[in-house]
């Protein structure tokens, strides 16, 4: 073979893999599952179904908002009793498709759940503007949880502000939990929090990671913004007997790609301990 075609290989298996990278960032997400037992949890109550969606990311190619009105059909079809989305509503790509802040998160007015929607903002909103994002949301019926709490039937929810960009108040928010009844569930934009997540508090919710959006064999993934590495970067983690569960998304950061790490949500049904 010569060293020309050779090339011409090279550039054509290129062209193949990032069109298959493409083509799974467009991909439906995968529905992922779990099953949580928490002490709190009222005995004799029925198990709540929590859809857990992260990193939106709204914006063209790859995700514009008729994209994100498929996937919350989706979720309405798996009948959750809560929706809670982990925040990167928006999209950071200054040459894709933009879209308004209420383009960007009119689709989720068609959740449907018995307990409702919250969720927490990431780090591309507040580059955008927090305020903002928070505001379109709230009025289409999102609850919006800046180191807060609130009842979620039997759950004490709460809802870290961002790490990322120094809007976390650790401690306010796990006081404002405490003050509630039930099993205590917090709903973070990072997975990084966890490491300090004290014992009463059974699972934390994240996303933020991507799974690492893009890992290549042999040498996994380029990187999934964690200061943590690959310890919290993706799926079911358990240590000392609390629980974390980190999303890959939907949306796509920076590439419109994803390799070896599909998009994803999560359905967690959270019940009472065995036995009880």
């Amino acid at each position: 073979m010569t060293f020309k075609r050779f090339l011409l290989l090279l550039a054509a298996l290129l062209l193949l893999l990032l069109g298959w990278s493409y083509w799974r960032a467009i991909a439906d997400p995968a529905v992922r599952e779990a099953r949580v037992e928490l002490p709190g949890f009222p005995a004799g109550q029925a198990p709540v179904r929590v859809a857990l969606l992260s990193d939106l990311h709204v914006q063209g190619p790859d995700m514009p908002p008729e994209r994100l009105a498929r996937i919350v059909e989706q979720v309405n079809a798996q009948r959750p009793d809560l929706v809670l989305i982990a925040g990167d509503f928006v999209g950071d790509r200054s040459l894709a498709s933009q879209y308004s802040t209420a383009e960007t998160v009119a689709p989720l007015a068609g959740l449907r759940s018995r307990l409702g929607t919250f969720a927490v903002l990431g780090n591309h909103d507040y580059w955008r503007n927090g305020r903002e994002v928070r505001d379109a949301l709230t009025r289409i019926g999102v609850r919006v949880l800046a180191n807060q709490a609130v009842q979620a039937g039997p759950l004490a929810l709460g809802g870290l502000d961002d790490q990322r960009t120094g809007h976390n108040r650790d401690q306010q928010t796990y006081s404002a939990m405490r003050a509630l009844s039930g099993a205590r569930v917090l709903l973070s934009h990072s997975p990084d929090p966890f490491a300090t997540l004290p014992p009463d508090i059974g699972l934390m919710l994240a996303g933020h990671t991507h799974c690492g959006q893009i890992r290549l064999p042999l040498y996994g993934a380029l990187t999934n913004d964690s200061a943590y590495g690959e310890r919290y970067a993706c799926g079911f983690v358990e240590q000392n007997g609390r629980k974390l569960i980190v999303t890959a998304g939907l949306g796509a950061s920076i590439l419109p790609l994803r390799l070896g790490a599909a998009p994803d949500f999560w359905i967690v049904t959270i019940g009472p301990r065995a036995g009880r």
